[in-house]
């Protein structure tokens, strides 16, 4: 009882001192790239990268309209101004909280909820959705980037085989998703089952909570998550311009790589970046480590070497986009998440 006290109120001091370690710990990962990127930036052309700054803005909002779309479908209107800071501190969170995207899902349904209006459940089914968007236009991506490859003459069967492999994967989640969340039984039965699942693995390390998460609670959450669903899927014409948008979004996190490329005087396939971003940031979703940090740059490596690009080119651009990308991005959804946690907005 007296640590429940402690935490309640201590929350925000712990959360932050646990923020900033997590900072700690991307900084130092990454201080041999960081080292390396500044030595860089004398052999590059810096006018190639000052187009990384527009073309984020244009990412992000891309990421707004896509996230105010899908509200307006189930009938919230939500400011831009709202969603594009929410958006910044969501790529923080997702960016140092390493969590496959459950981080995100949880700090946005959070961020959100506001009483009957707008229900931690739904919040996180438009986060689900919006994930989903990506997913499926990240394939229309695909599809033209192995049709590039096969111009060039550089595309092998292990790439087909890859590609291949990444766009069913893709299509196979989509649909599962789709049955779960189409019928209430089926989403109460899967959802309750994870939840009975983690108490019961909460309750190994404390036994003196049987109930982390609270049954009647969660079930209210998945009935309100369905509702939600349905609304969406009952309103599917609406439902184009978010999927444009999520689109834009794909294309303008493509057309940053490609400008890395550029800034070091290195004329890339498109067709070779959007495969290898596409299984980097799958992949990347299992680390341990914040941002992917490890794999996303070894699988960028190895997939661009399969298709051409030499490691001594791919490497260091790799490095720089994740190095420069993250210096533009962090920065400011760091000091709004912190003043979010500071003002208790994520926690109501």
């Amino acid at each position: 009882m007296a640590d429940k006290k402690f935490f309640a109120r201590r929350w925000k001091l712990l959360l932050n001192l646990v923020t900033i370690l997590s900072l700690l710990v991307v900084i130092y990962f990454t201080r041999k790239d960081i080292l390396s990127t500044i030595e860089n930036l004398k052999k590059v052309n810096a006018y190639f990268l000052f187009l990384l700054l527009p073309i984020e803005f244009l990412n992000y909002h891309a990421q707004t309209k896509l996230y105010q779309g899908l509200f307006n479908v189930v009938g919230n209107k939500i400011n831009y101004k709202s969603l594009y800071r929410i958006s910044l501190e969501l790529n923080f969170v997702n960016h140092v909280f390493p969590s496959g995207g459950v981080s995100g899902i949880s700090f946005f349904g959070l961020r959100l909820r506001n009483g009957d209006k707008l229900s931690g459940g739904k919040a996180t089914l438009i986060q689900i959705m919006k994930l989903g968007l990506t997913f499926i236009s990240f394939e229309i991506l695909l599809i033209i980037g192995i049709f590039l490859l096969a111009l060039s003459g550089n595309v092998s069967n292990i790439v087909i085989a890859v590609a291949s492999v990444l766009s069913t994967l893709l299509l196979v989640l989509s649909i599962l998703f789709i049955y779960i969340v189409g019928s209430q039984k089926r989403i109460n039965n899967f959802f309750l089952s994870i939840t009975k699942a983690t108490n019961w693995f909460l309750a190994l390390i404390n036994t003196s909570n049987k109930e982390t998460i609270n049954i009647k609670k969660a079930k209210k959450a998945f009935l309100d998550f369905h509702t939600t669903y349905m609304e969406i899927r009952n309103h599917l014409d609406q439902i184009k311009q978010p999927f444009l948008y999520a689109l834009l979004a794909n294309v303008t996190e493509i057309l940053a790589i490609f400008v890395v490329y550029l800034s070091f005087d290195k004329v890339v396939n498109i067709g070779a970046i959007i495969l290898a971003y596409g299984i980097a940031n799958f992949a990347g979703l299992v680390s341990v480590l914040p941002g992917g940090i490890g794999i996303y740059e070894a699988l960028m490596t190895i997939i661009l070497a399969t298709v051409g690009v030499s490691p001594k080119v791919s490497l260091p651009v790799t490095i720089m986009y994740r190095i420069i990308n993250t210096l533009i991005q962090i920065p400011p959804g760091y000091f709004l998440y912190q003043k979010t946690i500071n003002n208790g907005k994520a926690t109501k």
